[in-house]
């Protein structure tokens, strides 16, 4: 009896430490799951196929690390209350951090943020993450304008190579622009374009179509048939489909894009685009949630971080001199001695303009971002707050 009471004993501890070494090993290797609600899906080309190159990027990276995480999407969201349901769900099944990426959906995300307090939820493009008082609650963005202004300067050059050539007058320099709504994030990055576009074309000029939504291929399509119809030789967009990039090719005329490469799409139209690369930041996010680590709860990407990124040239149609014109401004930009919206060079009805005219009144985090000569862009929040209707911009309409 004895001896069978030894032999249970050793038994007994042996199965006891398979369970430990098995409970260790489950805590070692647990998967960390990382939600992800999109506005639009892969096939769009363009704002959501940019995010989810990102976060397929960023995934793979932690996974060859030795990170055990798993993606759950949601697509096709318009900003509305599915974007409460999505957030939900995910949080249910028991993802550690759901990121949001459309302006829009903050407001349908923050009531989640309550109900999951342990979840982290990142809203991209938002701006209320300073001031709602949540400790679970995220923002992020990137100083995209930066992008914009180079991506311009390849705008400029062609129009000077077209007045070079005879094509078009001086002042027939028109760019048109597809904007989704006629807030600061489409604000600032047109008008950073534009001014990155009238540094080597200083005849140039702009005309604007707001469309009232983000990702309408149709109504992005009409916008920029009415902008050559009204004289745009050039086309650019903030807006999310690849519309008006195959429609500048259909009437013969140039082009830059946003968030992906559209020369793809418009091989004889499209020049450039510029986009953010979210690589890093997921990375980053996700990696510090695992290893308990803390994150901004406001983040700002920037060009000299190489968040903010430029496409490949088009060098069968971009201008002569267009790389070196390019690089030189990015170079300058990233050193921080090229200041995107320096007051030297634009005006609002003539004259240089005051802070009030150019900082959102409806900007979540409010200051005195006009000094040392120019305008701190994405410096208080990662979210734009340029809202400055400078001189050499028309809008066409001011509905959204």
């Amino acid at each position: 009896m004895k001896k069978f009471t030894v032999v249970l004993l050793i038994a007994l501890l042996a199965l006891t430490t398979v369970f430990a070494n098995g409970a260790k090993e489950e805590t070692v290797s647990k998967t960390t799951k990382v939600g992800f609600v999109v506005i639009n899906d892969e096939n769009d080309l363009g704002y959501t196929w940019n995010f989810m190159n990102g976060m397929n990027a960023a995934i793979d990276k932690l996974k060859a690390e030795g990170y055990d995480v798993e993606l759950r999407v949601s697509r096709n969201h318009l900003e509305d209350a599915t974007v409460t349901d999505a957030n939900i769900e995910l949080a249910g099944e028991g993802c550690a951090i759901v990121f949001n990426n459309s302006y829009g959906f903050e407001n349908y995300v923050l009531p989640v943020a309550d109900e999951f307090p342990n979840v982290k939820f990142v809203s991209m493009t938002n701006c209320q993450s300073q001031v709602d008082g949540r400790a679970n609650t995220y923002n992020a963005f990137a100083a995209i304008y930066e992008g914009r202004y180079v991506a311009g300067i390849a705008a400029g050059m062609k129009l000077n190579q077209l007045i070079a050539e005879g094509k078009i007058t001086a002042d027939q320099a028109v760019i048109g622009y597809v904007g989704a709504y006629s807030f600061a994030e489409v604000i600032s990055g047109m008008t950073s374009y534009y001014l990155g576009a009238r540094s080597v074309c200083p005849s140039a000029t702009m005309i604007v179509q707001f469309v009232g939504t983000w990702g309408d291929a149709t109504l992005e399509a009409a916008a920029a048939e009415a902008l050559i119809a009204k004289g745009a030789v050039l086309l650019s967009q903030h807006s999310d489909t690849t519309s008006p990039a195959t429609t500048a090719a259909k009437h013969g005329v140039f082009h830059t894009g946003y968030n992906t490469d559209m020369t793809g799409q418009a091989p004889t139209a499209s020049i450039i685009s510029c986009r953010i690369d979210w690589t890093n930041y997921f990375y980053t996010f996700i990696k510090n949630v695992i290893d308990g680590k803390e994150n901004p709860s406001d983040f700002t990407g920037t060009m000299a971080d190489g968040d903010v990124k430029l496409t490949e040239l088009n060098t069968a149609i971009a201008a002569p001199g267009t790389q070196e014109a390019m690089d030189k401004a990015a170079e300058a930009i990233k050193a921080g001695k090229l200041h995107v919206f320096d007051l030297l060079t634009f005006k609002i009805g003539g004259i240089t303009p005051t802070n009030e005219q150019m900082y959102d009144g409806f900007a979540q985090v409010q200051g005195n971002a006009t000094y040392d000569g120019y305008f701190h862009e994405s410096e208080f929040q990662s979210a734009p707050y340029f809202v400055g209707q400078i001189d050499g911009i028309t809008w066409l309409n001011s509905a959204y």
